[in-house]
């Protein structure tokens, strides 16, 4: 099933997301329409505020990234094979120096601007069987993770931004949050 794109401004993305308690919901099913939602709309990362849901759920996939490029060089090792679903997630150490990337969202369509982050990070998350995991991500791989794990934080990729450049976007946003911006898949807007 694919979920419409819940957009900027529906309080959803600003709310702190909840635990899952194991049995709540069909993980598995929800894993499987994340995926096929976050496919449609040309996605590497979705989580679940971001279809309305307030709790703490995301996945990933970076592999387009790398089916993407030119050279055997452009090749982010970080996101070979990287396709995961993170339930209840915790960051537990970020690390390294930070680095510019310029990021978009699935949530904000349109919009790309360069966010500083840790280069490694440290995560413990449950996965669809309930096994508990704490791996270390660095590079793309952990960029993408911690660009959704701010979205069950309440945090979206426009608030690492300066207060010049959220001035420089505010008209754009203000414009999604209306409705009026052109995209190639569904989206929920807010009232």
């Amino acid at each position: 099933m694919i979920y419409p794109i819940v957009a900027y401004g529906d309080p959803v993305l600003r709310k702190e997301a909840r635990d899952i308690v194991q049995g709540e919901i069909d993980v598995k099913k929800l894993a499987a329409d994340m995926f096929e939602t976050m496919y449609a709309a040309s996605g590497v990362g979705l989580a679940a505020p971001q279809i309305g849901m307030d709790i703490r759920f995301f996945v990933v996939d970076g592999t387009p990234i790398n089916e993407g490029a030119e050279t055997e060089e452009d090749i982010d090792p970080s996101l070979i094979d990287f396709k995961k679903v993170f339930i209840n997630a915790e960051i537990l150490e970020e690390d390294g120096d930070e680095w510019a990337y310029e990021e978009g969202c699935l949530s904000i369509p349109g919009i790309r601007a360069d966010v500083y982050r840790p280069e490694f990070i440290t995560i413990r998350y449950f996965d669809t069987d309930w096994v508990e995991h704490t791996e270390e991500y660095e590079g793309l791989a952990a960029r993408i993770i911690q660009h959704e794990y701010d979205h069950i934080d309440g945090i979206l990729f426009t608030d690492h931004l300066t207060s010049l450049k959220k001035q420089m976007l505010k008209k754009k946003l203000t414009n999604i949050t209306k409705g009026d911006v052109d995209i190639e898949y569904r989206m929920k807007f807010p009232k």
